[in-house]
């Protein structure tokens, strides 16, 4: 724990994860560190943020007395509201978006279950589209108002590994932009060695070429309404194809690369359980 104006500063057992060290130096790279030391200095105002994202509920008095609470007898600064809220908009958001460039990707160890399919790490694409912010004339401008609710929502991508469920990427905006639009500024986080799993709405021509450009393997689903020519069946019932051509840049033509493989996969509900009052596929 460090002394001082900088005591508040910390995250619990938490702080091992995101050290002081690298604060400072976020703090450096993003030119937010102020050069005159205040009762709330820089480094305690980004481990406050981090505070604010593990309690979203309460406010900012109450978050700053969980962030203190072990902190009983030493001399340790008493801001109002107001000034939370001020250190809050004073410090912006380069920081926490630094930080979360630097700490965010796989965590799986060799021995981790449920992250590896073969050799593969499983990573999967996923969205959201129901958190609400604040009804502001600035997030209105921005994100729109939304037909059914008050508040303004953005449309969340996020690119994660299975297992361990850590965040290996993010990106939001807009909710008409659409899902594959933000999932294409998270493929420069895809290797070789990734299983990138999706539900349909991810089959674009375009955004196929794009994601075999990294290499990473995909068995992804396609809508319905893809028909795909069955080039060669074989043995075990899967059978290879094209989608797109040369002209849209797609990549799987079967001169040039693999074809993709598919296989046709018909889903059923199975009937609940006595008593358990659910369904769910087979």
């Amino acid at each position: 724990m460090a002394a001082g104006r900088f005591t508040p500063g910390h995250l619990g057992e938490l702080t091992a994860v995101v050290p002081f060290e690298l604060v400072d130096a976020v703090l450096v790279e993003t030119r937010t560190a102020r050069r005159r030391l205040r009762d709330l200095p820089s480094r305690v105002e980004v481990y406050f943020l981090l505070a604010m994202c593990l309690f979203p509920d309460v406010g900012y008095r109450l978050v700053w007395d969980w962030l203190t609470a072990g902190l009983a007898g030493m001399p340790v600064a008493c801001p109002t509201a107001k000034a939370l809220r001020d250190l809050r908009r004073r410090l912006g958001n380069a920081p926490v978006r630094r930080l979360r460039e630097v700490l965010a990707g796989p965590l799986a160890q060799p021995g981790t279950p449920a992250v590896r399919f073969g050799p593969y790490r499983t990573v999967p694409f996923d969205g959201c589209s129901s958190q609400k912010v604040a009804d502001s004339e600035r997030n209105r401008s921005w994100l729109g108002r939304t037909i059914h609710h008050g508040y303004p929502e953005p449309e969340l991508m996020t690119l994660v590994e299975t297992g361990t469920r850590a965040l290996i990427g993010a990106a939001f905006g807009p909710t008409a932009e659409g899902e594959t639009s933000y999932a294409g500024r998270l493929l420069h986080l895809l290797r070789p060695d990734m299983l990138v799993l999706w539900d349909k709405g991810f089959d674009g021509n375009g955004f196929l070429a794009a994601v075999t450009a990294t290499r990473a393997q995909v068995p992804g689903r396609l809508r319905n309404n893809r028909c795909t020519p069955d080039l060669s069946r074989l043995l075990d019932g899967s059978y290879l194809s094209v989608i797109g051509t040369v002209a849209l840049g797609s990549g799987f033509t079967s001169g040039q690369r693999p074809c993709p493989r598919f296989r046709s996969i018909a889903l059923g509900v199975a009937p609940a359980r006595s008593g358990s009052g659910r369904t769910g596929p087979c």
